[in-house]
């Protein structure tokens, strides 16, 4: 390890050390230049499904509403990781200060919640726009969409303020290395000094209520959607359905695949090596794929997206 991490580790410092990758310093450089990529890929895919469902008025739409939402989301939970993520990848100096610490848990964590709500709201709003035609828009009214969106976000970040208090208040013994590259609960558990068992438990319990359940919810939604689908006689509609929701499926087995494998099994089980790789795939990949599957073969995007670059000339 570097003097400059060594000198960190003396009684002045109260923060915490990243320690990343430090120990593969030859995959230092390739997660660097592959992290870059990524990121700025990420930026790109959200900021254009962003950009097309304000400018264009035909995804004016609550679908289209909510899938904003999570591009922006989807942005804001990548940038509060990975940017410190790169600087530490080309730099000795790993350390992360205390109150750092703090807001980062709390931003990646209530961000993440709010993701699994907002996961569930896209589903059940596939649900209205294909089981209900007739009474969509006026059952998902602006209004109503406004008042579910700010409800999914108080609701991510009740959660993460009273987990990101409970793991902070822990005693730690002066234990401050975290194997991992940034601020998260599991390989903060690890820090403890003391039995862990009510707050792993406590966290067990929040994790079924936000992985879970909302999984449930989707997979039941999708499957009401088969259901209905089946019975339309266009094939056309029928490839428009089954792509839709194709899509949402592949989204969410992504998220919740990864974020499951994280947090729902017990700490003597967790593995930090796996940890890592674990949480790059949903902190990095997922957020830059979802741009992606949502518009693949989305003709409602792709038709809005070149009246946007062609605006003022006449394609037909």
């Amino acid at each position: 390890m570097s003097i400059r991490i060594e000198q960190k580790n003396g009684s002045s410092f109260k923060g915490f050390i990243l320690l990343g990758f430090s120990d593969r310093p030859q995959l230092e450089l390739v997660l660097f230049v592959v992290l870059q990529i990524f990121y700025l890929f990420t930026l790109l895919g959200n900021t254009t499904i962003i950009a097309l469902s304000h400018l264009n008025p035909h995804l004016h739409t609550p679908m289209y509403f909510f899938l904003s939402n999570l591009s922006f989301l989807d942005l804001c939970y990548t940038t509060s990781t990975v940017p410190q993520l790169l600087v530490h990848l080309r730099t000795a100096d790993k350390s992360i200060s205390f109150g750092g610490c703090v807001v980062q848990l709390f931003v990646a964590l209530g961000l993440g919640c709010t993701e699994c709500i907002l996961l569930v709201i896209v589903a059940l709003d596939l649900y209205a726009a294909i089981c209900t035609p007739l009474q969509y828009t006026v059952i998902l009214h602006p209004r109503l969409c406004a008042l579910i969106s700010s409800a999914s976000w108080s609701i991510g970040f009740a959660n993460s303020s009273l987990q990101t208090t409970f793991i902070f208040i822990v005693p730690r013994c002066g234990r401050n290395k975290i194997d991992h590259f940034f601020c998260e609960i599991p390989p903060l558990v690890m820090l403890a000094c003391v039995d862990t068992t009510v707050f792993e438990s406590e966290m067990f319990f929040a994790s079924v209520i936000m992985l879970l359940i909302p999984r449930t919810l989707i997979i039941f939604s999708c499957g009401q959607i088969v259901r209905v689908v089946l019975r339309i006689k266009s094939s056309s509609g029928q490839r428009k359905a089954f792509g839709t929701c194709g899509s949402h499926i592949t989204v969410v087995s992504l998220f919740y695949g990864t974020a499951i494998s994280a947090y729902l099994q017990p700490s003597n089980n967790y593995s930090q090596h796996q940890g890592k790789f674990v949480s790059l795939f949903y902190t990095i990949v997922t957020p830059m794929v979802n741009p992606v599957i949502y518009t693949l073969r989305n003709k409602d995007v792709t038709g809005a997206r070149k009246k946007v670059l062609f605006r003022g000339h006449d394609f037909r």
